[in-house]
């Protein structure tokens, strides 16, 4: 008998069952597919070495007038600039002291410690709040001026006057205190407190440790569900500034990093944010909102979800602009173009999109476009779709014009109608998906590849550990698991840039994960063997495999085949076993691999663990005769 050339089907498709999917792929991780072969991706390399401190949830890239190639990265603690592969602390602050409000307060009796007692009355800290001093004197022994006069991070709170830090020299090494340090760093200190960090997931529950302290009895529930989001940063351009709000439960203010008019950005990157009410000229500013967009091509700075114009209510479905090339002036006056409209259905803004000629917006129920008119209206809005959700803030993505979302059991595409995104993975995210985590899904494109990646935290999983992939222009999906909160595919960068865990990463650098081996596998459905009446004969194997860009000199990959008599159960020798029969390896020299197994149906897997190893799977042939219907 000839052999049979194992041919399948692009994408992945786990919304069949295993033999009904015959001809086609059904499990995978860390692949995608290149004309229609599968292929192990791209891997990965830290861009900066340097950890970011807590949960980075959105990056933004921008390129100035001056030629400065800047990334914004904001997390639950800190707000960074990356300029040239450093990473900036550009953090807002919320309060700086007058001189002497801050006292210090050392152990001068054995056991010494490193553990300094800070009062400032009203000090507004919590466990993890940062804040510098300057202007301290040495405390008369180890404590030093240089010891005192820098960076720390709260780490008890004793009262609301007092909390506790530890000491340390400037290049962080623990510094225990002596009998001489008896000052209290004199007259002159000041204290610059930045926001307090807020939360790196969301919590939803009723009762006794859920949100504050104490809301429940032992055991018994409060009665009040507890809801808290997710601590993140909604960041967009003005010219050469940043503008950002910081979202705490879906809100907060606005502030403005100014770039500022020097040749080179190092004076600007020293400085921090600042709320963008604070600057001159800075007129009836929303003290709080839910998203900002710029609109680029008529230059007005909106809010989507908004404290309502002369009052102090927020209104979620409120949305509100600036002057034109006025950021600062949102005080609607005839003389000039702010204003605001309101979205007349759903119960909140979850997210906005701009596109070439409108900015779409999502409530939890509709969709609808947002048009600049140029007239004394300004801006117009109209409903597109209604009985739509929208997983999150930072679920939607547009590639080729198209807009592309993840709701909350299904997939969309918007091109200029709303429609059902056809997906051949529904049940395997969608029935695997926390949904008390849903506002960390995060979605980026991947143009190199043509490819819409959206990240999601499984069931049992607090954070994003899984991924699932849209090839727009071969319309197939596969999916896999990675740990990744932030993700940005800009031009303006070389590779396509995510955060996971404290680092950033370039993506499709490499072969690798970062420098440990990428675990990759693709296995297919089972395909019968001639017409799958009868058992086959299975004694050769070709494998097919392409190894372009590996690293080292021999790589292989590791091939497994899944013979059955049924589907569902694997079989050997006629007895059902649920373990792998036939495992082998195939290299760059390997021509054939001689087997041996009697089956009707079989599975293939082709995967690697292996350094420097780069694949690509052909059309394997396999050599097979009829060996009996028994």
């Amino acid at each position: 008998m000839p052999f049979i050339k194992v041919q399948l089907k692009p994408g992945v498709n786990r919304d069949q069952t295993n033999y009904t999917n015959e001809g086609g792929w059904y499990e995978c991780d860390k692949i995608r597919f290149r004309s229609g072969m599968p292929q192990k991706i791209g891997g990965w390399l830290k861009a900066i070495f340097t950890p970011l401190i807590g949960t980075c949830r959105q990056m933004f890239g921008w390129f100035t007038t001056f030629g400065d190639n800047l990334l914004a990265l904001g997390t639950n603690v800190k707000v960074y600039i990356d300029a040239g592969g450093v990473f900036n602390d550009i953090t807002p602050l919320r309060e700086t002291t007058a001189p002497g409000a801050v006292t210090f307060s050392a152990v001068t009796i054995a056991p010494f410690s490193s553990t300094i007692t800070v009062t400032d009355l009203a000090h507004g800290c919590v466990v993890g709040s940062y804040v510098t001093y300057s202007g301290a004197v040495s405390l008369g022994g180890n404590i030093t001026a240089a010891v005192l006069n820098q960076e720390y991070v709260v780490d008890s709170i004793i009262s609301v006057n007092q909390y506790t830090i530890t000491a340390k020299d400037t290049s962080g090494i623990t510094v225990t205190s002596n009998a001489s340090d008896t000052g209290n760093g004199g007259v002159a200190t000041v204290g610059r407190y930045q926001i307090n960090p807020g939360s790196a997931g969301g919590t939803y529950g009723y009762g006794w440790g859920t949100g504050t302290w104490g809301r429940g009895g032992w055991g018994t529930p409060s009665g009040v569900p507890y809801i808290s989001s997710q601590t993140d940063w909604i960041f967009a351009n003005f010219n050469n500034d940043l503008l950002m709000n910081r979202r705490e439960n879906d809100k907060g203010p606005i502030y403005i990093w100014e770039r500022g008019v020097l040749s080179t950005p190092g004076v600007a990157l020293a400085t921090r944010a600042v709320l963008l009410s604070s600057i001159a000229g800075a007129s009836d500013v929303p003290a709080e909102v839910g998203i900002i967009l710029v609109s680029q091509n008529d230059k007005h700075l909106l809010a989507f979800g908004a404290t309502e114009y002369a009052g102090a209510t927020y209104n979620p479905l409120l949305i509100r602009w600036a002057n034109q090339d006025e950021p600062e002036n949102w005080t609607p006056l005839v003389t000039n173009s702010a204003g605001f409209l309101q979205v007349s259905r759903g119960s909140r803004i979850v997210s906005v999109i701009p596109t070439r000629q409108e900015i779409l917006v999502f409530t939890d129920t509709t969709l609808s476009s947002l048009q600049f008119l140029g007239t004394a209206e300004v801006f117009s809005i109209q409903e597109l779709s209604d009985n739509i959700s929208v997983a999150s803030v930072r679920s939607v993505t547009m590639a080729n014009n198209v807009v592309y979302w993840m709701g909350i059991d299904k997939f969309y595409a918007y091109n200029g109608r709303v429609e059902t995104l056809p997906c051949t993975l529904r049940n395997h995210v969608f029935q695997n998906l926390n949904y008390d985590q849903l506002a960390q899904v995060i979605c980026g494109t991947n143009e190199g590849w043509n490819e819409v990646w959206w990240f999601y935290p499984t069931a049992n999983s607090p954070t994003n550990d899984a991924y699932v992939v849209y090839n727009h222009v071969d319309k197939i999906w596969y999916y896999g698991s990675i740990n990744r909160t932030a993700w940005i595919d800009n031009p303006l960068r070389q590779y396509p840039q995510a955060v996971g865990g404290q680092y950033l990463y370039n993506h499709e650098e490499g072969i690798n994960d970062d420098v440990s081996p990428m675990n990759a596998y693709i296995r297919s459905s089972d395909f019968d063997l001639g017409e799958g009446e009868n058992y086959m004969l299975l004694r050769r194997l070709i494998p097919d495999v392409q190894f372009d860009g590996s690293t080292v000199a021999t790589p292989a990959v590791d091939i497994t085949l899944y013979p059955r008599n049924y589907p569902g159960t694997a079989s050997f020798n006629g007895a059902i076993n649920t373990r792998p029969i036939i495992e082998t390896s195939a290299n760059i020299y390997t021509e054939q691999v001689f087997i041996r197994s009697r089956a009707r149906q079989m599975a293939l897997q082709i995967a690697s663990d292996e350094l420097g190893v780069q694949w690509q799977l052909g059309s394997p042939r396999i050599d097979a005769r009829a060996d009996g219907k028994q």
